[in-house]
């Protein structure tokens, strides 16, 4: 098994409500689960193989729950990177190289027997995690505009976060408001308005990496 590390960021926007039942092991908000992910590496390898300063995303799509399968899955990668950086962010978005149920990639690349073709694309991606606002452009594929959730009342950011203990994606989650248009092969045509999430990254072959928390 080949040793990676990815230290970065996540940007995610799903269909379901604020919160986001998965995050408690319930079933989704409306029955089907369909989300846009965007990671940002500030520093990683795959092996020799450096990842740094990386962009990758994927599109997702379940008829319901994520555990019970069926899922359609398309992955982009960065077109700055290298034939083997390609290889290697592939990989790790595949589940490859990677302990069972140790990365929420692995967990949706096992749920997603339909995969299209992997794409190679510009992704322009910012996000605050503090702030919760955040902005990922995928050329042909996707946009997501994401900001904090208002307080329906006052009008005033209302911040939530979820730290979850022995998860496999992140230890602590800032909660926002999320809106994604997609225009590639897989349509997610109910995420306005809806979950959002902002997060660090610190995974590996195992999981997440503890030290840094």
């Amino acid at each position: 098994m080949t040793h990676w590390e990815i230290h970065g960021s996540e940007l995610t926007n799903c269909n379901c409500a604020y919160g986001c039942p998965c995050q408690f092991n319930a079933l989704p908000t409306h029955g089907t689960c369909e989300a846009a992910l965007s990671f940002h590496v500030d520093k990683g390898h795959y092996g020799e193989v450096t990842l740094d300063g990386l962009n990758m995303a994927m599109v997702v799509k379940w008829p319901g729950p994520i555990h019970k399968g069926e899922g359609r899955m398309q992955m982009i990668i960065d077109e700055r990177a290298s034939p083997e950086q390609r290889d290697a962010l592939e990989k790790i978005m595949r589940g490859d190289d990677t302990d069972e149920m140790a990365t929420m990639w692995w967990v949706f690349s096992m749920m997603s027997p339909h995969k299209e073709e992997t794409l190679y694309k510009k992704i322009s991606y910012t996000s605050d995690i503090k702030a919760r606002t955040g902005e990922v452009h995928v050329d042909d594929v996707f946009d997501l505009e994401a900001r904090p959730i208002l307080n329906p009342v006052t009008g005033n950011p209302h911040r939530v976060r979820i730290d979850t203990i022995g998860g496999f994606g992140y230890r602590v989650a800032e909660m926002g408001n999320g809106t994604t248009r997609t225009h590639g092969l897989i349509d997610l045509p109910n995420n306005t308005d809806t979950y959002a999430q902002f997060n660090e990254l610190h995974l590996s072959n195992s999981g997440i990496i503890e030290a840094v928390h």
